[in-house]
């Protein structure tokens, strides 16, 4: 049976109404108008309750008892604010707005499962209507790309393995970029591929290596030495099996000895041999001159994931860079299966204020990936420090909470989709619910987003049972060294 809840009353357009509720709706409940043969869907968006005897000009507690010892409740009134969504049957928005008087339904469960039932990945549940499964187009979430927007602890990794595991369950071939190893040793159905960051030299392009070896820009000598060593050795390395690197210092050490060569320039071949060791010392451990490219260990069916947890953010921005550039040039040529690439961390790779080399290809990828088969997914706790550019080009969000009102603007500048509704319930949701937009989903929804079933390395630590993990072992190596000694003295008497 359909349960009337209220009336529209007041002004009305073709995309909100304002309806008086006989009881209680819940903040994205969807609702359902009958107007002009039409059936139209709308989401409670904001809710407002008060009673026409105690108004706001009354500024004494004791005469607000006073009427409410004399109303029974039923004078108070709800008044609800809809966003329309559409037309049922087609989404298609009405061209004319309800009339006053019309009446609002709550939405069945069987229409909403029409809606929501359409996809071929499960993320969750409607938080308004629980028992409404919401599955998401895989499609559109990949070539339309996707960003998950939230505050530390609100469910980010929970929701990055519930759609890795989707994407597997379909035969796909996931990336995932790990800052922090949280998801190596994750139980996905398909099983993990880690890869190790180990980068071949001989794979690098120049401006990767000048990221590497940190060669300021404005060190216009320096860079041009760089260059002609990095030419110079990528030659000699393409018809011997000479190291890169050796090969580099070697060309600089013998350009540095030429007495042709001024001493303000020497000076400066001397940095750039300084830097080279440096790098050559700092990231001796993940530099393999026998390493295979990193995109050629890819597996269709895992989760692939690179495992940066133990590099520095300029080496990761070198990998990551390298990898989307790679990935987009094989997938050119069909070389590699379609990917969707996730990126933690996506505020460090492309921060809103300073040039990165993984910027670059974010935005590339961004702009070509639908045509080659690349999708990316941008996931960040600090929607502000993200950049707006490569933001605005996920045309899917998955945002949870919000706190702040600077980070709850940013995703709202980037994404048109983001009613100032939606906006104000960020700072409400609770952990693993999430506001969902996009072209991924036919219409916006709040959904409780499921818990993946596999094991997670993230997570807060439980600090206190480390600190009592620690003293028990104190004590007990304490213990341990007493009786050794004790053991000792007494096999001398």
């Amino acid at each position: 049976m359909v349960e009337t809840i209220g009336v529209c009353i007041g002004e009305a357009s073709p995309s909100h109404i304002t309806f008086i509720a006989k009881k209680m709706p819940r903040l994205g409940e969807y609702v359902v108008l009958e107007f002009d043969n039409l059936r139209v869907l709308g989401m409670v968006e904001a809710l407002t309750r008060g009673s026409p005897s105690i108004s706001g000009d009354i500024l004494s507690p004791e005469v607000v008892e006073r009427i409410l010892s004399f109303e029974s409740g039923e004078e108070q009134y709800i008044k609800a604010r809809v966003r329309l969504l559409g037309e049922i049957s087609t989404l298609s928005m009405p061209k004319v707005p309800p009339p006053p008087g019309t009446k609002v339904y709550r939405a069945d469960a069987e229409t909403l499962r029409d809606i929501f039932g359409k996809g071929n990945i499960k993320l969750g549940r409607l938080i308004s209507h629980p028992e409404v499964e919401v599955y998401v187009d895989a499609n559109k979430m990949i070539t339309r790309h996707l960003a998950i927007l939230a505050i530390t602890g609100a469910g980010k990794s929970n929701t990055v393995s519930v759609i890795v595991e989707g994407i597997l369950r379909l035969n796909g071939m996931p990336v995932i970029f790990d800052m922090h190893s949280e998801y190596v040793n994750a139980e996905f159905s398909g099983g993990v591929k880690r890869i190790l960051p180990k980068l071949n030299p001989v794979y690098l392009l120049y401006s990767e290596l000048k990221r590497l070896v940190n060669i300021d820009e404005k060190a216009y000598i320096q860079e041009r030495y760089l260059r002609e060593a990095y030419n110079h050795a990528m030659e000699q390395v393409k018809t011997s099996p000479a190291s890169l690197i050796d090969e580099m210092l070697s060309y600089l050490e013998e350009v540095y000895s030429s007495e042709s060569v001024a001493t303000s320039e020497k000076n400066s071949i001397s940095g750039v041999i300084g830097k080279l060791m440096d790098f050559r010392e700092k990231y001796g451990d993940i530099l393999d001159e026998h390493a295979p490219e990193i995109v050629e260990l890819f597996e269709q069916g895992k989760a692939n994931v690179i495992d940066l947890g133990s590099v520095d953010e300029d080496y990761a921005d070198v990998i990551v860079s390298h990898v989307l550039r790679k990935l987009l040039y094989k997938r050119k040529l069909r070389e590699v299966p379609p990917a969707f690439c996730i990126l933690e961390e996506a505020h460090i790779l492309a921060p809103a204020y300073r040039p990165t080399l993984s910027k670059y290809w974010i935005d590339r990828i961004a702009r070509e990936g639908r045509k080659f088969g690349i999708g990316l997914c941008l996931v960040s706790q600090r929607p502000k420090s993200l950049d707006p550019n490569s933001l605005s080009q996920a045309n899917n969000a998955i945002i949870m909470r919000l706190v702040e009102p600077s980070d709850q603007r940013h995703v709202q500048q980037a994404s048109e989709r983001l009613s100032d509704d939606l906006l104000a319930q960020l700072s409400s949701l609770n952990i693993g619910e999430a506001v969902m937009l996009g072209l991924m989903t036919r219409i916006p929804a709040l959904v409780k987003i499921d818990k993946f079933e596999g094991k997670l390395s993230g997570g807060d630590p439980d600090i206190i049972e480390e600190w009592e993990m620690k003293s028990k072992s104190k004590e007990e190596e304490a213990e341990r060294a007493k009786r050794e000694v004790e053991e000792l003295y007494s096999g001398m008497e």
